[in-house]
């Protein structure tokens, strides 16, 4: 999710932040590289290909953990680690920082060596804008921000040649559990649960209702963001989650959606608490849920940050960087819903059926509410 926040932090504690969020690895997620090219290390274990390059990143709020937004990006860190050898090292947003901090955390890591880098959000967009100019030779991703591959006349931050923007069609995966809601209601009401209001989660909300409307017209759709902006700390406050959530599901709802990063995780206690349906965001929350929770989880909305941190790593090892923005929607099969729940069978050939059509051009998902 993930999503996407700017923060307000005391300068002076940056680099305290930075020496105690940051963390080197040498392994990833995998265990078997792929066939060809790995050295063997004694008693028969493989290695990952030697590599030169040092990868660094940049978490948002909630960083490594967060079972959403953060933790895809890990996954791609992982399997890059894995699969080309790569050396890294990983820093963390903290709760309220400034732009200042975003900036000192970037270029710690460009000092460092660390190229390529990728920033984990839209709350780095000004920071990356400010900051690249200074490091050339240095390759960027910014994930969830378009600015800093647009230029001023467009509304953007201006043209970056050393940034790819990775981009995704969040509407459409959240219309598709918009679908999946809107056929699950019994009680004709449902709830969306924004973390900030933005125009990246805007949209989030905005495809849901549309994939809601499009198979249940009568439906009411609940509403609630946790925070707005500059307080971003909706996208990593349980508690607002769960409150929020208990209070939909007390007036009515029996199948809530959120697109709030860690406060997802009220959701979901509120959820197992009523017995009721929740829709996660991201990632497949079902499989990381606990097991009281996971059954309650009807499906989520997956968007493929994970794939896309993965490639520009690779683009980058093999020499193919590519500045400019990738975006990532159900036709690149780069978002899409999940299926782990059996709950969900039941309703995948209507789903299926309108994400072929959105494929297709048939419909158009929107992108504001």
């Amino acid at each position: 999710m993930r999503v996407r926040r700017g923060m307000k932090f005391a300068a002076l504690a940056v680099g305290a932040a930075m020496a105690l969020a940051a963390c080197s690895s040498s392994g990833g997620g995998g265990t078997t590289p792929p066939p060809g090219g790995n050295e063997s290390t004694p008693g028969g274990a493989s290695s990952p290909p030697a590599s030169t390059v040092k990868v660094g990143m940049a978490y948002d709020i909630g960083g490594r953990g967060d079972k959403s937004f953060n933790d895809l990006a890990a996954a791609g860190l992982d399997k890059a680690t894995t699969d080309f050898g790569v050396e890294s090292k990983e820093l963390e947003a903290a709760p309220g920082e400034s732009e200042q901090a975003k900036e000192s955390r970037l270029k710690l890591l460009a000092d460092g060596g660390y190229n390529p880098i990728v920033a984990v959000g839209f709350a780095y967009a000004t920071a990356v804008s400010k900051v690249v100019p200074n490091y050339p030779d240095v390759h960027f991703a910014i994930i969830d921000d378009a600015g800093n591959c647009s230029s001023t006349a467009d509304g953007g931050l201006g043209v970056q040649p050393n940034v790819t923007c990775l981009l995704f069609s969040e509407n459409e995966s959240s219309f598709l559990v918009g679908v999946a809601a809107g056929l699950a209601t019994k009680s004709n009401n449902v709830g969306f649960i924004g973390g900030v209001n933005v125009p990246l989660i805007q949209k989030f909300q905005a495809g849901f209702q549309a994939g809601v409307k499009a198979v249940n017209p009568g439906c009411q759709i609940q509403v609630k963001y946790l925070t707005q902006p500059p307080d971003f700390t909706g996208f990593n406050d349980p508690a607002k989650g769960k409150t929020a959530a208990t209070g939909m599901y007390d007036n009515g709802a029996d199948v809530v959606y959120h697109a709030a990063g860690g406060s997802g995780a009220g959701l979901f206690q509120a959820a197992a608490a009523a017995k009721k349906w929740a829709i996660g965001v991201d990632s497949d929350q079902y499989k990381s849920a606990p097991a009281d929770e996971k059954q309650y989880i009807l499906t989520s909305a997956l968007k493929g940050v994970d794939t896309a941190t993965y490639t520009f790593i690779k683009n980058d090892v093999n020499g193919a960087f590519k500045a400019g923005a990738t975006r990532f929607g159900l036709k690149e099969d780069g978002v899409g819903y999940a299926t782990s729940n059996p709950a969900i069978d039941q309703y995948k050939a209507k789903i299926e059926d309108y994400k072929q059509k959105i494929i297709d051009g048939t419909i158009t998902v929107p992108t504001t509410p």
